[in-house]
């Protein structure tokens, strides 16, 4: 019976790498983007007006019981930045050649508009709390908009299994890996440390996760983004023939000699397209839970930040990531056949020598920490809403949540890989219905039309 559960299982991982599941994602930002009209071009000024002008202005505090703007979306990119940024594209590069990065930056751009969708929805169906926040996401919008309760319950239950696995134990395995190769602190001692700083945080509610996110992800990604720049700088003889290389794996129909299988359109199309999709998670739904929580002028307004949260994401780090590897070590290094973080810190060290190899430890954990944090919001919503907000059951969550971090840390993991990836693949799919079936009020109305063009 569980060989039987894990086989079913292991094929929806199958059908979320290969190519069904990816035209489903894609095709709905492609029409999406259509459909408005490139609204993530066009609309470029009010997009930065709304999120990082905002900023500017001191225009992104809390108005009520709700969390600011900025701290949702920080929230947000603690689910999705992290381990996948540094190690996955390492792992396009290695599977799909320098192409892959190319279909990443194509995914990425239709992605905005996915992710867009995504929190205008959740933002428009949301409801308050008992606390006077505000909760929402895929559940609340499905059951509301569509009168599918039965649907929004399915993703509930897919989220929440996925918290306790990509969200969680991977991650907990991460850190304990990354402290025991960069520093030599036993994994049993990593993995208690770190189940005691994810407990001092979520108990503390969403409020103290949202202000831990908007502390350390806005720290580590400008590091990490900073210690990028001085990479490529360094070896910025050969980012010509690192861009060069791009384009011409992205187009070239022939596999050429490398990798395990070749390099050609299709292989960089199909590890591109994919570590775009799962690295920013657009068309997942999840990270919609922590932006529903945001005090914000209207749905497009918070919908703003996710087309933000893409562009960070995906075009911004995961392209940096991508040139180091392709410049470092006289831009050889990302055909060593190293892979994941292993190539990373390879790279890393070719530049900066042991504090690069220590830096992408602490990423790691600072990465995987907060990771855990966005998707404990994700499942305690998820749990939440499943059973009708018993605080019983939402301690009895955090409890666990707790007890799988130390559990990850100290597990061989491959099975659970295996486990989330299906779940994931799984959750996307009445996600994605949901966009589709409520797309005509993800389309912006005519007023507000009026209101962008002046």
């Amino acid at each position: 019976m569980i060989t039987g559960l894990y086989d079913i299982l292991h094929r929806a991982q199958s059908l979320l790498q290969g190519g069904s599941m990816i035209v489903l994602i894609c095709g709905m930002g492609v029409y999406l983007t259509l459909r408005t009209r490139f609204f993530q071009v066009r609309g470029l000024t009010f997009v930065w007006k709304n999120t990082v002008g905002s900023l500017l202005k001191k225009d992104d505090r809390p108005a009520s019981g709700g969390i600011s703007p900025f701290q949702a979306v920080s929230t947000a990119l603690a689910g999705t930045m992290g381990v996948g940024n540094i190690a996955g594209v390492a792992t396009a590069l290695t599977l799909g050649g320098a192409g892959a990065l190319f279909w990443m930056w194509v995914s990425s751009f239709f992605g905005m508009m996915t992710k867009y969708a995504e929190i205008v929805l959740a933002v428009r169906y949301r409801e308050r709390d008992a606390g006077g926040g505000w909760r929402g996401g895929p559940m609340y919008y499905i059951e509301k908009g569509l009168g599918k309760r039965w649907m929004a319950k399915l993703f509930a239950v897919l989220c929440a299994a996925g918290s306790f696995g990509i969200g969680n134990m991977t991650q907990g395995n991460a850190v304990s890996g990354a402290a025991r190769a960069a520093f030599g602190i036993p994994i049993w001692l990593s993995g208690l440390i770190t189940a005691f700083i994810v407990a001092l945080v979520i108990f503390g509610g969403v409020k103290r996760i949202a202000t831990v996110a908007e502390i350390t992800i806005p720290f580590i990604s400008v590091a990490y983004i900073a210690f990028c720049l001085v990479a490529v700088t360094r070896g910025s003889d050969y980012l010509g023939g690192a861009v060069s290389l791009i384009f011409e794996q992205a187009f070239t129909l022939q596999s050429a000699v490398g990798g395990v299988a070749g390099y050609g359109l299709l292989t960089a199309l199909r590890y591109g397209v994919s570590r775009g999709v799962f690295t920013n998670e657009a068309g997942m739904g999840a990270a919609s839970i922590a932006h529903a929580a945001a005090d914000c002028k209207s749905p497009a307004h918070q919908g703003a930040w996710g087309i933000f949260e893409v562009f960070l994401d995906t075009n911004t780090v995961c392209t940096l990531t991508g040139l180091v590897l392709l410049t470092a070590g006289g831009g050889r290094l990302w055909s060593s056949g190293l892979d994941g973080v292993e190539m990373t810190t390879a790279a890393f060290v070719s530049v900066f020598g042991q504090l690069g190899a220590t830096f992408i430890a602490i990423s790691v954990m600072i990465f995987a920490v907060a990771g855990m944090l966005g998707w404990c919001l994700y499942g305690e919503v998820s749990i939440g809403y499943l059973t009708g907000q018993s605080a019983r059951m939402i301690l009895l969550y955090r409890m666990l949540f707790v007890l799988c971090v130390y559990v990850g840390a100290v597990s061989e993991l491959r099975a659970v890989w295996e486990l989330t990836d299906a779940l994931n693949a799984l959750m996307a799919i009445p996600n994605i219905a949901a966009i589709w079936l409520l797309r005509r009020q993800v389309i912006l109305p005519k007023a507000f039309e009026r209101r962008l063009r002046s």
